[in-house]
């Protein structure tokens, strides 16, 4: 295993960082000219956050022991399912997590 040195590690960190800076503040510098991009992609733009979102939720939801898992038996699937559901219906955020946690905890404490 290769030994780094604490200052190549408080190096990597701070140009990792900086370069995260960087990406985050352009756009927000660029944010004014943002009505000026065509329409389509303004349209693609749109969908990125719930793309995001579904990269990351989608495997807590179908994997479950390092495998694909879409039956009965994966409880948080069918508690992501009815969160959905809720969403869907109620448009709220805070009815959604509400839904879904408290349909998770009881099918957990349904099946042990």
């Amino acid at each position: 295993m290769t030994h780094y040195s604490t200052v190549t590690l408080w190096l990597v960190i701070l140009v990792i960082g900086i370069g995260t800076f960087a990406l985050r503040f352009s756009l927000i510098a660029l944010s004014d000219r943002a009505d000026r991009l065509p329409e389509s992609v303004q349209r693609a733009l749109r969908f990125i956050p719930p793309a995001a979102f579904a990269a990351i939720a989608a495997p807590a939801f179908l994997v479950q022991a390092g495998s694909i898992d879409v039956t009965f038996g994966n409880l948080r699937l069918i508690a992501g399912l009815i969160a959905a559901a809720v969403a869907w219906k109620t448009k709220s955020v805070l009815w959604t997590i509400l839904s879904g946690m408290i349909v998770l905890w009881l099918l957990q404490a349904v099946a042990g």
